[in-house]
């Protein structure tokens, strides 16, 4: 039978999202391709040092069992087939199973994940999340200067989620951005029994809640972490209970900065909508950027 990726959560992940490959960025931003191709290739029997992704990564593949996989990870970069040889060799080095990857030379490869069905991309070009976002599929672009996740839970995945325009859509934003906070509130009181439309990031809740079903050393542990407070708490956690979804945390912050309330969380990643909201989280947490909804229409930052 033909190899297949059915029933697996599918993580799709740029080379410099998994590992740390800013000093190499630096020429291949400069559209020196042949002066990185070299510098990788001097470099193929040197580990990479892990990236801002590593530990989401790490701890998503340890859901994988001798007799059944359950979680694939995939390289989708823009790298060139060779750099694509040390990719390869740091994940051997620390032990990532990964044995699928599409290399494109400075190419988009967002349209490969159709074929792919993933889950979730990660990647650190802007454009190429944006590519992806707008054909349905869960991404973020990873900030690379932000912090890596700690040691303290090695047997819990940690993800906390922004919920307007993340986990669910971006209605309640647009109110906001239109008539301000009372506005918002108003809107959200009178329609706290009516659920939200799911976001771009639906589809990766529900897979990991199916992941957890399983029997696994591995765990789940998920967190809202939103801007909202009371009273328009209400209609996300009616949303999610409509949805079928118990996340284990919310946070419901109320416009305070959410950079230190994620640090005491300790997520293995944590995405939103808003580059403040990301920026305030990079120094303390890994973080990613969900360029949807309303406040990111035409912004390419």
């Amino acid at each position: 039978m033909p190899a297949s990726l059915s029933g697996r959560l599918v993580v799709a992940i740029s080379s410099r999202a998994l590992f740390d490959f800013e000093e190499e960025n630096r020429l291949f931003e400069g559209e020196d391709d042949r002066a990185y191709m070299k510098l990788q290739l001097d470099k193929v029997d040197e580990p990479a040092k892990p990236g801002v992704a590593f530990s989401l990564v790490r701890k998503l593949l340890a859901f994988n069992t001798p007799d059944e996989a359950r979680v694939e990870v995939v390289i989708l970069s823009r790298n060139d087939p060779v750099s694509g040889m040390r990719v390869f060799r740091s994940a051997k080095h620390y032990g990532l199973p990964i044995e699928r990857g599409v290399f494109t030379r400075g190419q988009s490869p967002w349209r490969y994940l159709r074929p792919l069905q993933a889950h979730l991309f990660l990647s650190a070009n802007e454009n190429d999340v944006r590519s992806a976002l707008a054909a349905g599929v869960p991404a973020a672009r990873v900030l690379p200067h932000a912090a890596r996740a700690g040691e303290a839970h090695p047997n819990e995945v940690r993800i906390a989620f922004d919920g307007d325009a993340v986990l669910f859509s971006d209605e309640a934003e647009r109110v906001f951005q239109k008539g301000g906070l009372d506005a918002f509130q108003a809107h959200e009181v009178a329609m706290a029994e009516q659920p939200l439309q799911g976001g771009p990031f639906k589809p990766l809740l529900m897979a990991l809640h199916e992941l957890q079903q399983g029997e696994s050393a591995m765990r789940i542990r998920t967190a809202l972490v939103t801007a909202r407070g009371a009273p328009a708490h209400e209609r996300a956690i009616r949303t999610l209970m409509d949805w079928g979804i118990e996340v284990h945390e919310a946070l419901f912050l109320g416009g305070l900065p959410k950079g230190e309330f994620l640090r005491e969380f300790e997520p293995d990643f944590f995405f939103d909508d808003q580059t403040g909201h990301v920026e305030n989280a990079a120094p303390h947490v890994p973080s990613g950027h969900v360029a949807a909804g309303i406040v990111n229409v035409g912004d390419p930052s």
